[in-house]
């Protein structure tokens, strides 16, 4: 007990590489501070969840399938599609997986395989809708480089329009393509100055 309780706080440590690791594609459109391998996961589980909803699935499978697709990345890297000219990262990926879930209680290392399965597979709804989310991402990380002036990442957005599957991930596309991420925070700033009383600001008069 006390050596499995060991095998999973290393394995929660290794999961905080996540947020050290920098995602590899976008250096090649010249971005200098790409999105950390977290900051891609959270955004997709929770992209999946809500797109789950939408395509009536199970939203809490198709986070969860989300949130554990990158872990074996922590291992192997982040390979951009150069990269998969040369090189077939995915079985690499899924043994560097299968290596850290192995400690895993039973179930939770079953659960885990068949959901990177069906995601890599997209063999249930739930492994399409993910695949998505996980398109989706990039598509909105590219936008938002884009707005910065990194003309060469609107590509990721066309490859990703041309892969998606489901009607709900090509109505969000559109939308993204359209709204500037700034948008979102425009309507809610709050502005606290005070306009001063016209009175306070006329011209004391001189004593002559």
């Amino acid at each position: 007990m006390a050596k499995q309780t060991k095998n999973l706080v290393n394995l929660f440590y290794e999961f905080g590489i996540l947020g050290k690791m920098q995602r590899a594609g976008f250096k090649l459109a010249l971005v200098l501070e790409t999105e950390s391998l977290a900051d891609h996961t959270v955004r997709t589980a929770l992209i999946a969840y809500i797109l789950a909803e939408l395509e009536n699935a199970d939203p809490y499978k198709a986070a969860v399938m989300a949130l554990i697709h990158d872990l074996g990345e922590i291992r192997i890297g982040d390979h951009h599609k150069v990269s998969a000219r040369y090189l077939k990262t995915y079985p690499a990926e899924e043994k560097a997986f299968y290596d850290q879930t192995k400690n895993l209680p039973d179930k939770i290392k079953k659960e885990w395989r068949t959901l990177l399965k069906e995601k890599e597979g997209r063999k249930t709804l739930e492994g399409v809708i993910v695949q998505d989310a996980d398109w989706l991402e990039n598509a909105i990380t590219a936008r938002e480089h884009l707005s910065q002036g990194y003309k060469s990442t609107q590509s990721w957005i066309n490859n990703v329009k041309k892969a998606l599957e489901t009607e709900s991930a090509k109505k969000l596309l559109l939308e993204i393509e359209k709204t500037e991420p700034t948008d979102w925070w425009k309507n809610l700033k709050k502005m606290t100055y005070k306009k001063l009383p016209k009175s306070k600001l006329k011209k004391p008069k001189l004593n002559n």
